[in-house]
C-alpha cells in the first residue's frame, strides 16, 4: 500500500526574525523597502515592515520535504495565495493536509496553509508532491 491517507496532516512552525528577513533579501535579491526600510513601511497600509511572501512560503519546503510526505519527495507543483501580511516576530505554523492520492503516479495533492500566532490564515494553496518508492527512489 502507498502509506498515505486522505485527511492525513502534519505541521511545523517558525518565528520569523529580523535575521530571516535580511538573509532572505540577500539570497533572493529582493530588497523591496516594504521589507527592509522601517520608515518606508510606516507609510504603507501595513504600518510596519513585512516579511517576504516567499519567505513565508519557504516554510512549506520544510513541511513537505521533511514531514509530509517527507524524505525523498519532490515538488511537482505549488499554488499560493497570500491572505494576510507576516510581520517580524510572528510565529508561523505551516500545515499540510492530504487531499488526493494518485498511487499509480505516486503523486500526493495537499492543501498547504500557513497561520500566524493568532490563528489567522496568512497563506493558502495546494501542492503536488512526487513520493518515492519504498526504497526511497523517485
Amino acid at each position: 500500500m502507498f502509506g498515505y491517507e486522505i485527511g492525513q496532516q502534519a505541521s511545523c512552525c517558525k518565528t520569523i526574525t529580523e535575521t530571516d528577513v535580511v538573509l532572505f533579501a540577500g539570497i533572493s535579491g529582493d530588497f523591496n523597502p516594504v521589507h527592509m526600510d522601517k520608515e518606508y513601511a510606516k507609510q504603507t497600509r501595513f504600518k510596519e515592515r513585512i516579511a517576504h511572501g516567499l519567505l513565508t512560503s519557504s516554510l512549506l519546503s520544510q513541511l513537505l520535504g521533511v514531514h509530509l510526505p517527507g524524505r525523498g519527495s519532490v515538488y511537482v507543483e505549488q499554488s499560493i495565495r497570500f491572505t494576510a501580511p507576516v510581520f517580524i516576530g510572528d510565529t508561523i505554523t505551516a500545515k499540510a493536509t492530504v487531499l488526493e492520492i494518485d498511487e499509480h503516479r505516486r503523486i500526493l495533492t495537499l492543501l498547504t496553509e500557513c497561520f500566524n500566532q493568532a490563528e489567522q490564515t496568512v497563506l493558502t494553496g495546494t501542492a503536488k508532491m512526487k513520493v518515492p518508492l519504498e526504497g526511497g527512489v523517485i
